[in-house]
């Protein structure tokens, strides 16, 4: 589990991201889930984007990648949302 302040602290760094994947018409699919786990070993902060031809809720399809992903949900806005992993290295650099 996050600290609140971290994240407040992950949050504003998202601000600046652009989304590494888009959810369209085929939803949530087993290579997008596996390619979202690298990216989050890679990057710990990654961000989603919902297509208005998704069949799924945007909370919907936070709270499946997050759980598939073993990632916590730092922010929904509308269409996007922003998932964060620990990864080995520790890139960001968050205490826990």
């Amino acid at each position: 589990m996050i600290s609140a302040q971290n994240k407040k602290i992950l949050r504003k760094l998202s601000m600046s991201y652009r989304p590494l994947f888009q959810i369209g018409k085929d939803g949530l699919s087993y290579n997008m889930i596996k390619s979202l786990n690298d990216s989050l070993e890679a990057h710990e902060l990654v961000k989603c984007s919902l297509l208005k031809t998704s069949p799924i809720d945007v909370r919907e399809a936070a709270i499946e990648c997050s759980s598939q992903t073993h990632s916590e949900i730092i922010h929904i806005v509308g269409r996007t949302f922003v998932l964060y992993r620990r990864s080995k290295e520790n890139k960001l650099g968050l205490k826990k």
